[in-house]
């Protein structure tokens, strides 16, 4: 959900730096520079860190257990086994094209160009929903936990105005900005931890501190709705894959980019899965809760009074916010890069503002967008779920061409010199894609009815302007979003 796709670390900054030079000498000069190998594993592990953030099941924490009937921790590591191999193909395609970063290029490149282009095309619609989403969960907080009086339409109106006339300035969230914010989010869930165990310990004594009815409850277990629930989870690892994209700039990129990206993963299904595991044993029964999509804000109530509900709500509306902010900057970037490549209208997409060099008409389109799809789910109902599946749709589409384009590169393509390993070069991207594509197919009906939609839409533009996928399909800039 709060994903930041504009923050900047010392490395990218040093990226863009060297990105200028690089052009200069080649305007000037027969040689041109390379970006310097700074990044440590570690580095790349906190850079991970700040993409995916914290608190990433939070918000989903409510929803998640009605889904899956009180197993969202048993969802959380079902999606981890999925990331974890799926993190394992990004490292790998990294080492191979360390200068790409995306699925769009890996299956692209790996694959097949109009393959490529399809990936491009369903992240694209993840860049498009990620203002959408964070809009949806801020509204519904305020709306339902801190002013009722007015009403989830307004609220949404508020967010995409302010959002909108932020990006129009060209206001940044800086990485700075970031840190500190990452470093309040550790503060506050840490003392939900320490708070949430002396709860349990002082109702319940020590055996209140273990269960495996958060993994599995027999009175109320069902595979299906842990499947579908799944789907919905495996939105705490997305931005997993932001790391590959600093892979020109590590030390030891083939190891260290691979190993980074588990170790993301891993973090995140470990310690999200510690923070759901103790709001089930703090309040077993989700039907009881106010409201869903700030369920996780009661438990902290219940553990540590007023405080920590407000603290906890406070990071959570200003982290989805800045989420907000980036992700629709980072949308009409990538609309800009469209048009001015003459994949979408030029005279439109194209069009950069004079005074602040921000693409103004994208960026009014994305606010458009974001206020009118906000009220459309709420009206439907669920609408933060709804969009966090829609969002999945794109992404898992991306994993499992990711998982097949490593299957193909290293399982059936000639390398000279290389001798195939079955497990890892066949048997693990296969079962990455199977899982992947099982997570995907589970995903609600509204879900894959509008993904389906936009997919279909990707590849009848696809097959016109190729001419029936005879030439190669146009470029989607995704460096500048």
């Amino acid at each position: 959900m709060y994903k930041c796709i504009s923050v900047k670390t010392k490395g990218q900054a040093r990226a863009a730096t060297m990105s200028e030079s690089t052009k200069a000498v080649q305007n000037g000069a027969s040689s041109a520079p390379t970006l310097k190998r700074a990044l440590t594993l570690w580095d790349l592990v906190f850079y991970g860190i700040v993409l995916i953030q914290p608190i990433a099941p939070v918000p989903l924490y409510g929803v998640a257990q009605k889904l899956s009937d009180g197993h969202f921790l048993t969802t959380i590591l079902i999606a981890m086994f999925a990331m974890l191999i799926t993190a394992v193909s990004y490292g790998r395609m990294a080492a191979i094209y360390p200068a790409a970063g995306s699925a769009y290029t890996y299956v692209g490149k790996g694959l097949n160009p109009h393959l490529g282009f399809l990936a491009g095309w369903a992240m694209f619609l993840d860049y498009l929903l990620q203002p959408l989403i964070n809009t949806v969960w801020i509204s519904t907080a305020l709306h339902e936990r801190y002013v009722p009086a007015v009403p989830f339409i307004a609220w949404a109106a508020v967010i995409s105005i302010i959002i909108t006339l932020l990006n129009l300035r060209g206001i940044r969230s800086s990485a700075r900005a970031n840190k500190v914010l990452l470093f309040f989010m550790f503060v506050v869930v840490g003392a939900f931890l320490v708070l949430a165990i002396r709860f349990l310990l002082r109702s319940q004594g020590l055996p209140g501190l273990f269960s495996v009815k958060p993994l599995y409850d027999p009175a109320t277990f069902n595979a299906h709705r842990v499947w579908t629930a799944t789907s919905f989870a495996a939105l705490t690892y997305i931005g997993f894959d932001g790391v590959t994209t600093l892979a020109e700039e590590v030390k030891n990129p083939k190891r260290n980019v691979l190993l980074a990206t588990v170790l993301v993963c891993l973090f995140t299904g470990i310690f999200g899965g510690l923070e759901v595991y103790l709001g089930h044993l703090v309040w077993p029964n989700w039907h009881t809760f106010p409201n869903l999509e700030t369920a996780f804000m009661d438990i902290c109530n219940r553990v540590g009074g007023v405080a920590l509900f407000n603290a906890m709500g406070f990071i959570l509306i200003l982290a989805a916010f800045g989420s907000g902010l980036t992700g629709g900057l980072g949308a009409a970037r990538l609309l800009f890069g469209m048009g001015r490549d003459n994949v979408l209208p030029r005279r439109v997409f194209g069009h950069l503002s004079a005074g602040s060099r921000t693409p103004s008409y994208n960026i009014l389109i994305i606010g458009g967008l974001t206020f009118f799809g906000a009220v459309v789910l709420n009206s439907i109902g669920n609408a933060y779920e709804h969009a966090g599946e829609l969002l999945n749709f794109g992404a898992f589409l991306a994993f499992m061409g990711v998982n097949l384009a490593t299957l193909w590169q290293f399982s059936v393509i000639k390398r000279a010199g290389y001798k195939r390993r079955i497990i890892v070069d066949t048997l693990l991207p296969a079962i990455g894609f199977v899982f992947c594509a099982l997570i995907w197919w589970n995903l609600n009906g509204l879900a894959k009815t509008i993904g389906g939609i936009w997919f279909a839409i990707g590849l009848v533009y696809l097959a016109i302007t190729t001419g029936g996928f005879r030439r190669a399909p146009a470029t989607i800039d995704f460096k500048d979003s």
